[in-house]
């Protein structure tokens, strides 16, 4: 290679890294390998001082890095150390919930994903599911109407998990991750107005009419009809949330029914 031809490979400059970065790195392939487990304490601050031979100063910097991305839960003085959050739901949906509310995404677009990733959790589970699921979805199905029409509280809980189970019973446990924090997220972005139209409509009614979603839901589940499973979560999502959501987005989830 001569030497112009290497001088055009264009090289980007560097940056160096602070000292508290490499701590933070080494910390977050602990807990994500899971040498570091969800519940875990870090080593007190005075020994992640003698550890990894730095500062006070860079070791508070690191925490509070790997605080803000959720994965410890830092409390200054705390004698036994960082708790260790992990990776999570929770984390997860809080993200996709600033998204939904920032300029760069919407909430119909944070709806559309559900959709989509719901629909395919039910084709999944269609497949994949063991006779386990199948029991479980069935008691959680029987909640619900148990809980019908004296306790929504309840009974959206129990509405919640069902779709976890679903998502579970897929196989696939990225995709349970992720649908149960596009979940949270959604619930959490759209609340108050489900909750006031709950109040104004007929509350007794969707509950009643969800039931028997989720036992028609299970019917396909347990039938392996994927395509049904997965029309049939598709369009309860867009029946629920359609109406909140501007008109000119609603084409957006409709979109999403085919």
């Amino acid at each position: 290679m001569s030497a112009e031809s290497a001088g055009q490979i264009g090289f980007q400059p560097v940056r160096p890294v602070r000292a508290y970065q490499r701590v933070a790195e080494q910390i977050e392939e602990r807990i994500l390998g899971g040498q570091l487990p969800p519940g875990s304490r870090l080593p007190a601050e005075r020994e992640l001082v003698r550890q990894f031979d730095v500062g006070r100063s860079t070791i508070r910097e690191a925490l509070r890095v790997l605080q803000s991305s959720g994965l410890i839960r830092s409390r200054p003085g705390d004698p036994l150390g960082a708790e260790v959050l992990g990776v999570s739901p929770d984390t997860l949906s809080h993200a996709l919930g600033r998204l939904a509310r920032s300029h760069l995404s919407s909430l119909s677009e944070l709806i559309q994903f559900r959709m989509v990733l719901d629909a395919e959790s039910y084709r999944l589970a269609a497949r994949l599911h063991t006779e386990e699921d199948l029991r479980r979805l069935t008691e959680l199905a029987d909640r619900m109407e148990e809980y019908l029409p004296h306790d929504p509280h309840a009974f959206s809980e129990a509405d919640a998990q069902f779709h976890r189970v679903v998502a579970e019973a897929s196989g696939n446990a990225l995709l349970a991750l992720c649908a149960r924090a596009v979940h949270d997220a959604v619930v959490d972005a759209i609340e108050g107005k489900l909750v006031r139209a709950k109040r104004t409509g007929d509350a007794s009614d969707w509950m009643r009419r969800s039931v028997t979603h989720h036992r028609d839901v299970l019917a396909a589940l347990r039938a392996s009809d994927g395509a049904r499973a997965a029309r049939l979560g598709r369009e309860a999502l867009f029946e629920h949330y359609a109406p909140h959501v501007p008109a000119q987005d609603r084409e957006r989830l409709r979109a999403a029914l085919d």
